[in-house]
């Protein structure tokens, strides 16, 4: 039997991300040829520190022979042109949220990507966990009327005004458009449910930051706080902080059904909670406690007891991406319609938050995942 090519990939942007990306990648089966950033020396040394040999800029990148998949893991304001211009070679794309500051701007780049053909990828890659499939599987085989949903994302990297990064100077939201959208993805994956309308509010811990340049004035915000409602009847709310003293990466939910609730903590992920008024069932990550086998096997990576975390959700995404590059339909997989999805909830929080009133979330064409 002939071996079938390897799928190569191409970074820009060699941040934490980028080296995400490129560890997902390897330990995928691909190949990760060449990395890409503005500054030459800096993107250098972290491509030896990886082992990777091509160092070009951005635009070298997206035209080299041997790239088959672009990865854009720059800041937020870069990601459209640059998968306009990837899409625009034939390239394949992996894109990280946001897809694009605007609604408009997010939907032009998924028209783009469908009618060009191209695998194009948002990494919402909380969607990944054994846990998370074995939740999404029992609540829909068991046909369980989801009617209210409530969790939080809390992290603290932003609490100390002294803290300042790029993500703080870009869009009209911050904290919601980093890491709420992962929240919102999450439970529409899990439930089946989508996001109708909202009501959000903004909180800042600091109005005032110690940036490059000084004392500087902060417009985004480090907290939302926000209630909705679906199109199937549930109701739910959600608090998303970066400025959450001890919360380093704590993406909880819990969604309630008529006869169970199942509840989710990214920090502890190997386990799901079931909930009914006879206790608590808790089912840890593994091939002998699933009760779907055909929708959880595939994403366990390490027999029960071991830990599967962050890096291994990206490994079992780009190995679905290398698939679909290959042509093999993944269903599941986030796409640019996903990314719209994400930018058309942001819509709505920035409006309600400013207008203090509730708002509609535009509809969108994104297709629900089989």
């Amino acid at each position: 039997m002939t071996r079938a090519a390897p799928v190569r990939s191409g970074i820009i942007g060699t941040g934490f991300m980028g080296t995400v990306h490129t560890r997902a990648v390897r330990a995928a089966g691909g190949q990760v040829v060449a990395y890409a950033g503005r500054d030459l020396d800096r993107t250098r040394k972290v491509a030896d520190a990886q082992g990777v040999e091509l160092v070009l800029r951005p635009e070298e990148l997206i035209s080299h022979p041997d790239v088959d998949v672009v990865h854009i893991c720059t800041p937020n304001a870069q990601h459209v042109a640059l998968a306009t211009a990837a899409i625009r070679a034939g390239k394949h794309v992996v894109c990280e949220k946001p897809l694009a500051l605007t609604l408009a701007e997010a939907d032009a780049l998924d028209r783009l990507a469908v009618e060009s053909g191209v695998v194009n990828v948002v990494p919402f890659v909380y969607r990944y966990y054994p846990a998370v499939r074995e939740a999404r599987a029992r609540i829909s085989q068991a046909g369980e009327r989801i009617w209210l949903a409530h969790g939080h994302y809390l992290q603290d990297w932003l609490a100390d005004r002294e803290t300042y990064n790029w993500r703080i100077d870009e869009g009209e939201s911050r904290a919601f458009a980093d890491i709420g959208v992962h929240w919102c993805d999450l439970f529409e994956f899990i439930s089946g449910h989508r996001i109708s309308r909202l009501s959000a509010r903004f909180s800042q811990l600091h109005d005032r930051r110690t940036g490059p340049s000084g004392d500087v004035a902060v417009d985004t915000e480090d907290a939302v706080t926000m209630l909705f409602e679906t199109d199937l009847g549930a109701t739910g709310s959600v608090v998303i902080s970066q400025a959450s003293r001890g919360r380093k990466n704590r993406l909880w939910m819990e969604l309630d059904g008529e006869a169970m609730s199942y509840s989710f903590d990214q920090e502890t992920p190997d386990r799901l909670e079931i909930g009914s008024t006879e206790g608590t069932l808790v089912v840890p990550k593994g091939a002998e406690t699933t009760r779907d086998s055909a929708a959880v096997a595939p994403y366990l990576l390490v027999p029960a007891g071991h830990p599967q975390g962050y890096q291994d959700a990206f490994t079992l995404l780009m190995a679905e991406v290398i698939e679909a590059v290959r042509g093999r339909a993944v269903a599941g997989m986030p796409t640019f319609s996903d990314g719209v999805r994400a930018a058309a909830i942001t819509a709505a929080v920035v409006a309600s938050s400013e207008s203090e009133t509730w708002s509609p979330v535009a509809s969108t064409e994104l297709q629900r995942s089989a």
